[in-house]
């Protein structure tokens, strides 16, 4: 039974995928074109709202992937039912017009279609790297939305770097766009730089000061450099933002992008502090870590929150015999709800002998004496200080030993 949307009565986030461009933009990772198209039908399922299927003017195969994306998996309703409508397919362009056209061309197939444009705002990036001053800034963007609109009729800017532009000047930009038409406005954090009361407040800021700011979506687009990505986002939300930008696994430029995964379950598990609900399957969520896992060759950290190999897993004993009694004493999330099934307790050094002798039943040993099971933990005890990794064959090991030296009676 599929998890989704804890929160129906609520505005639904609009969560923007963007795992098949900046997410493949990870240092040594390269998709094909039939791998982009797989993690593409999986992320429809998933529920998520728009896929950002990449940059068409980067190469010949960027295009094509874009264009297959937007006719195979543009119209698609599989496990979309609840949403009731196909997701939207994205492209990303500068604000050039070669880049949006050829945008328009590589998307023109999805039923629901989207141009995402974007142009520096900070003045480190006009002065040193466009170089250009503000006034020609507010013309290019103007341009580049204008320009976008006369092709379809969902627009979305970006002002790359806004976290380090000037919120006042963010506001004028802004203003002159949504009068051209853009319908989404993102505001990144392109570096990772601010902290959560920062980028909520700026958030905020734009959200109360900006002209038309009701007749927009505001977006988040926050990257992990000082390990706030996530928090940022959510931060974000509070402040105003009814879309956020992520990726699977949080991978991306970097140090990634926010994880689409822990976003949806703080959300998930948190429904009375954020103003929105999500539409996301949640039980396809680790399935879905694993896949993009696979396909760009990035392993996910074993203690990665929602979707890594430990987020689950108990070592300590304190933490053992809570868990045996009742999952809820040191889990928040049930591990099903994410897609986990092969749950378990880890045995090591911190152990204790209620974890002991659960893995004893599960390997069989059901009729063993609190003597003779004193005895063979403490045998276990011995190869855990000599011993990194503890097997389920050690420990049956352990058990045949105290068998067969008559210790232990079955």
């Amino acid at each position: 039974m599929a998890v989704i949307d804890t929160t129906a009565k609520k505005p639904s986030l609009v969560v923007f995928d963007t795992t098949l461009r900046d997410g493949e933009q990870s240092p040594g990772v390269s998709l094909n074109t039939d791998e982009k198209i797989v993690i593409a039908k999986e992320l429809s399922r998933l529920g998520v709202d728009v896929i950002e299927a990449g940059f068409p003017i980067a190469s010949v195969g960027d295009f094509e992937a874009v264009q297959r994306i937007a006719r195979e998996v543009g119209p698609l309703m599989e496990g979309r039912e609840h949403i009731g409508k196909p997701i939207t397919i994205c492209g990303l362009a500068r604000a050039t017009p070669g880049d949006i056209k050829r945008c328009a061309e590589a998307i023109a197939d999805a039923p629901r279609r989207r141009i995402h444009t974007f142009l520096a705002t900070s003045d480190i990036h006009l002065e040193h790297k466009l170089k250009i001053d503000r006034a020609e800034c507010i013309k290019r963007a103007v341009a580049a939305v204008t320009l976008a609109r006369s092709f379809v009729e969902d627009v979305e800017f970006s002002c790359e770097d806004a976290g380090r532009s000037d919120p006042a000047f963010l506001c004028e930009v802004l203003a002159e766009v949504i009068k051209a038409g853009a319908s989404t406005l993102n505001i990144p954090d392109t570096v990772g730089y601010n902290m959560p009361e920062e980028y909520g407040a700026l958030i905020k800021y734009l959200v109360e000061n900006t002209k038309g700011a009701d007749k927009v979506v505001w977006s988040t687009h926050c990257h992990n450099d000082l390990g706030l990505a996530t928090a940022n986002t959510l931060a974000g939300i509070k402040n105003g933002a009814r879309q956020v930008e992520v990726t699977i696994n949080g991978i991306g430029e970097r140090a990634g992008n926010t994880a689409m995964e822990e976003v949806v379950m703080a959300i998930h598990t948190h429904p009375n502090i954020f103003p929105v609900g999500h539409h996301i399957n949640t039980r396809l969520i680790y399935p879905t870590s694993v896949l993009v896992s696979d396909l760009t060759g990035m392993t996910v950290q074993p203690n990665k929150a929602i979707v890594g190999r430990n987020a689950f897993l108990h070592e300590s004993g304190i933490h053992q015999d809570g868990v045996l009694k009742n999952r809820q004493t040191y889990e928040i999330i049930n591990a099903e709800t994410v897609g986990v099934s092969d749950i378990a307790l880890v045995l090591g050094k911190h152990s204790g002998r209620n974890a002991f002798r659960d893995k004893l039943r599960i390997l069989g040993y059901n009729g063993i004496k609190e003597e003779d099971l004193q005895k063979a933990f403490i045998d276990f005890k011995a190869m855990c200080d000599r011993k990194k990794n503890i097997s389920d064959q050690d420990i049956v090991h352990i058990v045949n030993n105290c068998i067969a030296s008559g210790h232990v009676e079955l």
